[in-house]
């Protein structure tokens, strides 16, 4: 593993060599190897004075380009394939894995100044809540546990849910309204005309004790109109309805007929 190597603003030589290629605007597949080694070589007298050490890697690089260069002034090589080699394909092949990493670096650090601005805050739990301890464990009321004892557990709560069931109104049933027949309240207003000759509607409706009751007492009264026995009246809208006997309740005879086809 190589020693990482920073010198000014180059982080080795191959940071060296992009930067050359970005400010000349070079296409990176197709470098011009003799002006980039006349710059690069600039660049290494430019550095003469700096540590040895740290210059050992550019001058490498350097010997690099100057064996390309040599290299680009010879006849092609050709391979197994019988394609042209180009003596610059592992140089860009570097380069470009260079400059991933690079611009992957900006990236990470990019995420590290985000995260320099995330704080977590430690979790704080009540006392009353880090104390809280399950009644039961579960694991122990499962202990032993096995098919025939969960039936048996099972019958004894349905036992139980039977016992429950009241053995004589159970057998009930479901209890229904006694019907209301027109007939039947027909002859209930004849008993009260007998008693009243002139009478109010609202009066006779408060006599009844349901809504059913009501409905009925209507449809005997449009009834008993139809048939003569009353006359009714109303003198504004909304107004209390006025009912009049017109005839003797005694002779509402046809009254026990209608009540017996009803």
């Amino acid at each position: 593993m190589g020693i990482p190597v920073k010198l000014g603003v180059f982080e080795g030589p191959l940071d060296l060599l992009l930067h050359l290629i970005e400010k000349n605007k070079i296409d990176i597949y197709d470098i011009p190897i003799v002006e980039i080694t006349d710059q690069y070589m600039e660049y290494i007298h430019a550095m003469e004075r700096e540590d040895l050490g740290i210059m050992s890697e550019f001058m490498v690089m350097a010997a690099t380009l100057l064996d390309i260069k040599c290299r680009m002034l010879l006849p092609k090589e050709v391979n197994e394939e019988g394609e042209e080699e180009d003596p610059r394909a592992e140089l860009v092949e570097k380069l470009l894995e260079y400059k991933m990493y690079k611009f992957m670096s900006y990236e990470l650090k990019d995420k590290m100044d985000e995260a320099a601005n995330v704080f977590f805050k430690e979790a704080t739990i009540p006392e009353e809540v880090s104390q809280y301890k399950e009644p039961v464990d579960p694991r122990e009321l499962l202990v032993g546990m096995t098919l025939e004892k969960l039936n048996a557990i099972y019958k004894s709560v349905i036992r139980r849910q039977e016992d429950k069931i009241d053995p004589i109104r159970s057998k009930f049933g479901t209890i229904e309204k006694e019907e209301v027949s027109l007939s039947d309240k027909m002859l209930e207003v004849r008993e009260f005309a007998r008693e009243h000759r002139k009478f109010s509607f609202r009066n006779l409706l408060e006599r009844q004790c349901s809504k059913v009751q009501v409905i009925v007492t209507f449809l005997s009264i449009l009834e008993l109109m139809k048939m003569g026995h009353i006359h009714v009246q109303q003198e504004e809208l909304f107004d209390d309805i006025s009912i009049e006997v017109q005839t003797d309740p005694e002779s509402w005879k046809n009254l026990t007929e209608f009540a017996e086809e009803g």
